[in-house]
C-alpha cells in the first residue's frame, strides 16, 4: 500500500482498507481522525492574497541562491554543516521520542492559542524553515495564531521577507542590530495571542509538542514551561532523543548546564514518568509564556546586549517573583546545537556575557553574588550598566531573596562554606579526576570532562590540604598509590589525604 505522503495524515483515512485500519492501534485512530478533520477544516478557510499554504512555499527557490557552492566550508556561515541542512525536505519526518504515555493522553479541547516568535539573524535558509514548517505542520492550526519573524538585520533582508508568503506567518525587520532579548521583546509586543512561544530558528517541533505546554499554561498563567530539548546533530542532522531525566542548572561562574536528576527525583517519577518536571532554570530558547504575565514579570531586561544570561535572569526572575519553571517531557522539540558562535558580537562574545551575567547576578543573587565574581574574577573589570530600573521592579514584584530560590528550588547547589578553598572539577586536558561511581575503598581514576558535576565535582578545604568528593563527602586517599592508584576513602586526619596545592602561572 502506498500513500501519498506529502499530505499523509489529510488523505491516510481515504487510502486505507478495512483491514489495514483495524490494524492500527486505537490511540492512532484517534489521532488521525483528529488531524483529518483540522486539516480539511483548515484547508476551507480562504487565505489572504498574497498568502500561500505551507505545502505550497516553494523550497527550491527558496534554499537554491543561497546553498554552499563547491569548494566552499560548509560550516563556514552558520557554524554547522549547512550542506547537509540544505539537502533536507523541509517537512522532513523526524523521530517521535515521546515517552508512550505521551502517545495515550488527552488534551484539553479549550486551549488557548499562541503566538509562535521566532527571532534570527543570518540564519541558514534550510534551517529558517524547517522551524517555521514544523511549527505549521506538527500544531493544530486553531492553536498557531501566528508566527513572528523578527529579522536581526541581517545581511539579506529576504531572508525574512520571503517567508511572510507563508499563511499565518509575519515579519518584522529591525533596523539595526539588536540583539536577542530586544528582538524578542518587539516580537512580543506585536503578537495578538494571549500566550507567547517563543523559538530558535533552527528547531524542528515533534508530535503533538504544542498542547502539552499551553494546557500547563492555561491552568496556571504564572507557569513558564519548555519542552525536552531533542538534539539535531550539527554536522549530520540527524534527530536525536534527549534523555528525559534532564533539570537545567549552573554552577557558580554562572553558565547554563544540564543536571541529572537526583536518584532519590528518579524513583518518586517511576509511577509518572512524564510528569512536568521542575527545573532551576530553563535553557532560555524555547519556551511558553502567558503574553500578560511576561509583561507584568517585566519582559527582558532590555539593557542586555546579543545573546547570554538572559536565561539565567529570566530563570531567577520567574522563580524569585512567584511563579514556577517546568520542562514538560511530553513535548519534544529538536534544536541543532553548535560549538561556535556564528554572528559577531560587539566587543567580543566573552565581554558581552559577562556583562549581560553581571546584571543578573547584581539584581537577583544578593550577597551570594560574591561567589560568581570568586568563580569568575574578571567579571568585575566589566562595566555592566545602570541597573535602577530592574532592582525597583524587583522590589514592586516583592520578590524573594536569592537564599530563597537556593534552599527552596535549587538545594543541589553547593554553596560554598567557611572551609572551602575551591571546588570543581580537577582537569588535565579533556580528562577529569572521576570518581567512576566507586565508593569508599573504590579506585578513581580519569573520565572525559562533562562538565555536570556529580562523579566530577570536587571541593578543597581544611587548610588547603583535603579534597573531598563533594556527591560522597569522601576524601580522595594516597594509600593505596604503589599498588592500585588513588582511591576515594571515609574522610580522616591520615597522611594520605593530605594535599600540597601550588598556583602555576606558567604557560
Amino acid at each position: 500500500m502506498e500513500v501519498c505522503s506529502r499530505n499523509l495524515s489529510t488523505h491516510l483515512l481515504s487510502f486505507l482498507s478495512q483491514e489495514d485500519w483495524n490494524d492500527i492501534d486505537p490511540v492512532k485512530k484517534k489521532d488521525l481522525h483528529h488531524s483529518n478533520g483540522d486539516e480539511k477544516a483548515h484547508s476551507m478557510e480562504t487565505l489572504p492574497p498574497g498568502k500561500v499554504r505551507w505545502r505550497d512555499f516553494n523550497q527550491e527557490a527558496y534554499v537554491g541562491g543561497t546553498m554552499v557552492r563547491s569548494g566552499q566550508d560548509p560550516y563556514a556561515r552558520n557554524k554547522f554543516n549547512q550542506v547537509e541542512s540544505d539537502k533536507l525536505r523541509m517537512d522532513r519526518a523526524v523521530p517521535d521520542t515521546r515517552h508512550d504515555q505521551c502517545q495515550r493522553k488527552q488534551w484539553r479541547v479549550d486551549l488557548p492559542a499562541t503566538s509562535v516568535v521566532i527571532t534570527f539573524h543570518n540564519e541558514a535558509r534550510s534551517a529558517l524553515l524547517r522551524t517555521v514548517v514544523s511549527v505549521l505542520k506538527k500544531s493544530p492550526p486553531h492553536l498557531i495564531k501566528e508566527i513572528i519573524l523578527v529579522d536581526d538585520y541581517s545581511n539579506d533582508p529576504e531572508d525574512g521577507a520571503l517567508l511572510g508568503k507563508i499563511e499565518k506567518v509575519r515579519v518584522l525587520r529591525n533596523d539595526r542590530r539588536e540583539g536577542l532579548m530586544r528582538s524578542r521583546v518587539r516580537g512580543a509586543d506585536a503578537a495578538q495571542a494571549k500566550v507567547l512561544t517563543f523559538l530558535d530558528s533552527h528547531c524542528e517541533c515533534n508530535e503533538r509538542w504544542l498542547e502539552p505546554l499551553l494546557e500547563r499554561v492555561a491552568e496556571d498563567r504564572t507557569r513558564v514551561v519548555s519542552p525536552i530539548i531533542d538534539v539535531i546533530n550539527m554536522d549530520n542532522f540527524q534527530y536525536v532523543g534527549a534523555s528525559a531525566d534532564l533539570k537545567g542548572g549552573f554552577d557558580w561562574n554562572l553558565v547554563f548546564k544540564w543536571d541529572y536528576m537526583t536518584p532519590e527525583q528518579r524513583r518518586s517519577r517511576q509511577g509518572n514518568p512524564v510528569a512536568p518536571i521542575k527545573t532551576p532554570m530553563i535553557a532560555g530558547g524555547l519556551f511558553v509564556m502567558d503574553k500578560f504575565y511576561f509583561e507584568e514579570l517585566g519582559k527582558y531586561d532590555m539593557m542586555m546586549d546579543v545573546w547570554g544570561g538572559e536565561n539565567l535572569e529570566i530563570s531567577f526572575r520567574v522563580w524569585q517573583c512567584g511563579g514556577s519553571l517546568e520542562i514538560i517531557p511530553c513535548s519534544r522539540v529538536g534544536h541543532v546545537f553548535r560549538k561556535q558562535h556564528p554572528y559577531t558580537f560587539p566587543g567580543g562574545s566573552g565581554t558581552v556575557f559577562a556583562r549581560n551575567t553581571r546584571r543578573a547576578a547584581e539584581v537577583w543573587m544578593d550577597e551570594y553574588k560574591n561567589f560568581y565574581y570568586a568563580a569568575v574574577p574578571s567579571a568585575r573589570n566589566v562595566p555592566y550598566g545602570n541597573i535602577q530600573s530592574r532592582l525597583e521592579l524587583r522590589k514592586k514584584l516583592n520578590c524573594k531573596p536569592f537564599k530563597w530560590y537556593l534552599e527552596n528550588v535549587y538545594p543541589e547547589l553547593r554553596v560554598p562554606d567557611h572551609q572551602d578553598i575551591a571546588f570543581g572539577a580537577l582537569q588535565q586536558g579533556t580528562n577529569c579526576l572521576d570518581t567512576l561511581g566507586h565508593f569508599a575503598d573504590g579506585v578513581v581514576g580519569v573520565y572525559e570532562c562533562h562538565n555536570a558535576g556529580g562523579n566530577q565535582k570536587w571541593e578543597q578545604i581544611e587548610g588547603n590540604s583535603k579534597l573531598r568528593h563533594v556527591g560522597s563527602n569522601l576524601c580522595l586517599d594516597s594509600r593505596a598509590a604503589k599498588t592500585g592508584g588513588l582511591s576515594v576513602e571515609v574522610c580522616g586526619p591520615a597522611l594520605s589525604q593530605q594535599w600540597k596545592f601550588s598556583l602555576n602561572l606558567q604557560p
